[in-house]
C-alpha cells in the first residue's frame, strides 16, 4: 500500500473538499425529498407515497454508509498519514510459488503416466 501511495497523486485540497461535500449534499437532498414525500403521504392519505419516502430515505442512508466507509477506509487514512503504513508486500516472491487450494493434487488421485 505504501508503494502505491507514491504512484497515486493526492487530490488537491479544493477538489478533495468537493469530493466530500457533493455526496453529503446529495444525502441531505435525498432526506429532504423523503420528508416531502412522507408529508404529502400524510396529507393525501396515500400509503404508496409513504413507501416511496421510506425508499428514498433508505437510499440516503446507503449513500451515507458508503461515504463513511470510503472516506475512513484504511487506505484513505494511511494516505492522509493518520495510520502507520502497513507491511510492504514481498516483491521477490513470484506468483508461481503460491499454492492455491485448487492447484493441490486431490487426495487419492492417480497420476496419468
Amino acid at each position: 500500500m505504501a508503494a502505491l501511495a507514491g504512484l497515486v497523486p493526492m487530490l488537491s485540497a479544493s477538489l478533495g473538499a468537493g469530493v466530500i461535500i457533493l455526496p453529503a449534499l446529495a444525502v441531505v437532498a435525498l432526506v429532504l425529498w423523503a420528508l416531502q414525500l412522507m408529508q404529502s403521504a400524510i396529507e393525501r392519505r396515500e400509503f404508496a407515497l409513504m413507501l416511496a419516502g421510506c425508499m428514498v430515505c433508505s437510499a440516503a442512508v446507503g449513500l451515507a454508509a458508503v461515504m463513511v466507509l470510503t472516506f475512513t477506509g484504511p487506505g484513505r487514512l494511511e494516505a492522509r498519514g493518520l495510520l502507520p503504513p502497513g507491511p510492504a508486500p514481498d516483491a521477490e516472491m513470484p506468483l508461481d510459488a503460491l499454492l492455491l487450494p485448487w492447484d493441490a493434487p486431490a487426495a487419492g488421485a492417480v497420476e496419468n503416466l
